[in-house]
């Protein structure tokens, strides 16, 4: 089966091959649009976000993931939010959630004022392209959980539910 990765991001793209190539799946990454805001302020946003880039994706294979970062507040504190969704052909939908961490109020006004976190956190660690390495979620953990983790973590979940899916509901 062909699942297609909603994005050339290498981080995503190894996150999904980790997971399910292993168990024999053939997983390959392009590049489509999300079609909301480069820096998702919500979780409905930021779950559009993944939806959107896992529809696009049915044209190039069997499965389509689509994996989105964005930011929420909650109770006044802004925290970094990952979501994902996983569409197939026959119109089955399955979304999964990542961890929540706070963000530092430093990385606050610049987002708030249009700027992405890839490009803020590069900012606040001193080093370059964190989006395509360990991600804000590294950089603010030490890298003791770093974006790939945190997007296998959600490629997991979304893949359970699809397996279960198949065996409870296909008989």
């Amino acid at each position: 089966m062909k699942v297609i990765v909603g994005s050339t991001n290498q981080v995503k793209v190894t996150a999904v091959k980790e997971v399910l190539e292993p168990i024999g799946q053939e997983v390959m990454g392009t590049n489509v649009p999300s079609g909301v805001s480069n820096q998702p302020f919500s979780d409905a946003e930021t779950v559009a976000g993944a939806s959107n880039r896992a529809e696009a994706c049915l044209k190039f294979g069997q499965i389509g993931i689509g994996l989105e970062a964005g930011v929420e507040y909650l109770n006044e504190q802004l925290y970094l939010v990952n979501w994902g969704v996983l569409k197939t052909q026959d119109g089955q939908t399955f979304y999964a959630g990542g961890t929540r961490l706070p963000l530092p109020t430093e990385l606050i006004a610049p987002l708030e004022s249009g700027a992405e976190l890839g490009d803020v956190i590069d900012g606040y660690s001193k080093r370059q392209n964190v989006r395509s390495n360990e991600g804000a979620i590294g950089i603010l953990t030490a890298d003791f959980f770093n974006r790939k983790d945190n997007f296998s973590h959600i490629v997991r979940l979304l893949w359970g539910q699809y397996t279960y899916a198949q065996q409870c509901c296909r008989k």
